[in-house]
């Protein structure tokens, strides 16, 4: 079903992404520019900040030198603004996922983005029979590739691309925190996964984690819906 709310979030999201990218593109031409500027000093990883300061040492004569000074510095003011939008998107984000009663932020790992991207992509939860058909979707069900007595599962490539890719950094960022998912990865570790292997058994966690959220909120929207009547959806006609 067609949702007005579902639909400014996926706008929203889409539009955070581009930037996102946008900003890639930028900071890798103002890391080109310094690096030609100033050998050396410019790393991958720079900030606006650090952009600013080594620019604000360079006195370039020649004239290509001056040209690419006034291309670092338009490329930096390109930056900030970019970096301002996105800030900016992502508590409008924050707001809009709050306002549909979800509790997906409160799982760790997941943000403003990674919540928002859910709710958008996945509609209505109630289209998945159960988690495995979910986790089919977001592509975290491994495919099985065994060979005679040799059991072992590969990567799916199936799935919606973005959903796997937003869980994926759900579950870098539990993996560099001190969370529960953090534990299980090192158990898996420790079990005799590879690194890839132990991701993959954590995204599918999390896709289920993710999964039971939204039931769960799906059955709170319903049973708190106006009029008290029972299977009334997020939109109801009462409202």
């Amino acid at each position: 079903a067609y949702d007005v709310q579902l639909e400014a979030l996926r706008l929203l999201v889409d539009r955070r992404a581009e930037l996102s990218r946008a900003r890639i593109q930028c900071v890798n031409r103002v890391h080109r520019l310094l690096s030609e500027l100033v050998p050396g000093q410019s790393k991958r990883d720079i900030t606006t900040g650090q952009a600013k300061r080594i620019l604000a040492t360079v006195r370039p004569r020649d004239v290509a030198g001056k040209t690419r000074r006034r291309l670092a510095a338009e490329q930096i003011a390109e930056l900030v603004t970019i970096e301002k939008k996105v800030k900016a998107l992502t508590r409008e984000l924050k707001e809009m996922v709050l306002a549909t009663g979800s509790t997906l932020m409160e799982l760790p790992g997941v943000g403003p983005v990674v919540a928002a991207r859910t709710l958008a992509d996945t509609g209505d939860v109630a289209r998945f029979v159960d988690r495995n058909r979910y986790a089919s979707w977001t592509g975290t069900a491994p495919i099985e590739a065994s060979s005679g007595e040799v059991v072992r599962h590969r990567l799916s490539r199936a799935g919606n691309r973005r959903m796997n890719h937003m869980i994926h950094i759900a579950a870098a960022t539990q993996i560099r925190l001190d969370t529960p998912g953090r534990a299980y990865f090192l158990r898996k570790l420790a079990a005799g996964k590879s690194r890839r292997e132990a991701m993959r058994c954590l995204k599918r966690r999390i896709s289920d984690a993710l999964y039971r959220r939204l039931r769960a909120d799906a059955g709170a929207a319903v049973e708190a819906g106006p009029g008290g009547q029972s299977g009334a959806a997020l939109q109801s006609s009462a409202a």
